[in-house]
């Protein structure tokens, strides 16, 4: 079977969220189980930089097919991930070579032209999948991520021999809208404007393409699956998404248990496993020492690692916080974002020096030790698609107190009587999403953290889990295969 996974970022080259782990690990599972899968990818600055020796597959400008003519001077460079996996670059220094990140410039504002951007990185993905290819090899599949490969299925339409196309959605509140005016720019022909096409209220949405025109859809929960469907996280494409639902899968992300796994993670002083804790008692010494918290063996220590965003409930954190910490526990925060989260968490942290930490930044060695240093680590998103740190938390026994959202419920046990019973309990869930039910999952999760056997039994059920990517891996190839064996569109 062959793949092309296009996608706007991958680890370790490129990354903003989560989107990039998603597309280093999942390719490197399919791979190892036969796929013969290959990653497109922008080229970024970022991505030349960290890959200097890429070759070149096809040089756009030098050929002379009518179907590259309208193309802007740009290459196909060829070469590997750290995993093995191949490698296709994009290479367009006029749309891609700046300075500032993947979507916005150095002050945080979205480039201008990201929908030529992202539509240049469309239409190759499509070429690509298509008879139309620049090279020897094409997919049977091409599997797009989030709105920056939407339009992909739509060029398929259009291109000869399409493979069939996968769309799948990390974060649907992300939707990639662009004023109409930018179609001809695109090559989309004007038919395709229209409600059953690319038009999502007056303008051209490449999410909107994805999801219509796709073989298949993909979500990173079984739960945001469902919620999606919904006015409330559906974001105005509910009501297609629900016409879909016949082809749309929810299947859970996984993480990367070599990247994450405390038995041999290179950023902690001090190691362990679920059967030898001592290592972890020695990390939140060395949290607590590092961050300037009181050092205190017994009293809980709260972590959370974010986006410091709405979606991601800080704002009930800070609320909560004064509460929080007067159970007794402490408090440790590490995230960037919102300029008014960012200072309201560092006035936090020094009205109660000793007691809570502010980081504001990123700190990929600090995010690790929180893992490994708490005893709770935050989640309380409004909505979380999958989410992975409340994975990485439970391998580091560290238990997670989440939102009921997404893939939070569907990988965080409650601990409460019945789960407790019968072994699955692995967190603390809340439900209504304000301060109140926050300190109220907070409290009980302090009264059993005050049981050390209990706690420890509850570390082991967590460290116990697999949250690797074989089992999701598998899922997406049994799609793959359905796909290739209907030999149809929009099945």
């Amino acid at each position: 079977m062959r793949v092309l996974f296009a996608t706007s970022e991958v680890a370790p080259i490129i990354k903003t969220g989560g989107l990039a782990d998603v597309s280093a690990a999942l390719p490197a599972a399919l791979l190892e189980m036969g796929v013969d899968i290959r990653v497109l990818v922008p080229g970024y600055s970022q991505v030349l930089k960290a890959l200097p020796k890429l070759r070149v597959a096809f040089d756009f400008s030098a050929a002379k097919s009518s179907e590259f003519a309208s193309l802007p001077p740009s290459r196909l460079l060829r070469g590997k991930l750290p995993s093995g996996v191949l490698l296709y670059v994009l290479d367009c220094p006029e749309m891609y070579l700046r300075g500032g990140g993947a979507y916005q410039d150095e002050n945080g504002n979205d480039w201008t032209d990201n929908a030529q951007r992202f539509g240049l990185f469309s239409k190759i993905a499509a070429l690509m999948g298509s008879d139309a290819t620049p090279i020897t090899w094409k997919p049977n599949i091409v599997h797009c991520n989030d709105w920056q490969a939407g339009l992909v299925p739509a060029y398929l339409q259009y291109e000869k021999a399409p493979a069939p196309c996968v769309m799948a959605v990390h974060n649907l509140a992300f939707q990639g809208n662009f004023p109409s005016a930018v179609m001809p720019e695109l090559g989309l022909p004007w038919d395709c404007f229209k409600p059953d096409g690319v038009e999502f209220y007056g303008d051209l949405s490449f999410m909107k393409a994805g999801l219509f025109y796709a073989d298949h859809i993909t979500t990173v929960s079984p739960s945001y699956a469902k919620e999606i469907q919904t006015k409330e996280l559906g974001f105005g494409m509910q009501g297609l998404l629900t016409h879909r639902k016949d082809s749309l899968t929810g299947i859970l992300n996984g993480i990367d248990t070599v990247e994450w796994n405390p038995e041999s993670d290179p950023y902690l002083s001090h190691s362990y496993n679920a059967e030898h804790l001592s290592g972890k008692k020695a990390n939140k010494r060395e949290l607590q020492k590092s961050l300037g918290l009181y050092i205190d063996a017994d009293i809980p220590v709260f972590g959370l690692v974010s986006r410091f965003a709405h979606q991601k409930g800080l704002d009930i954190v800070l609320d909560a916080a004064e509460k929080l910490i007067a159970l007794p526990a402490q408090l440790v925060l590490l995230g960037s974002g919102d300029p008014v989260l960012q200072r309201a968490a560092l006035t936090l942290a020094h009205r109660h020096s000793g007691k809570v930490a502010a980081y504001v930044g990123f700190d990929e060695g600090l995010s690790h030790l929180i893992e490994a240093g708490a005893d709770i680590f935050l989640m309380p998103s409004r909505f979380e698609p999958c989410g992975l740190n409340q994975m990485y938390s439970q391998r580091y026994g560290t238990l997670p107190l989440v939102h009921a959202t997404g893939g939070l419920i569907d990988t965080v046990i409650d601990c409460n009587a019945t789960s407790l019973a019968n072994g699955s309990a692995s967190g603390f869930v809340f439900e209504k999403m304000d301060a109140a039910s926050l300190i109220s999952a907070a409290h009980r999760a302090v009264s059993v953290y005050r049981d050390k056997n209990l706690w420890q039994s509850l570390q082991h059920n967590c460290m116990h889990k697999d949250f690797g990517w074989g089992k999701s891996a598998q899922a997406y190839l049994a799609i793959y295969e359905k796909l290739m064996g209907s030999g149809k569109k929009n099945s």
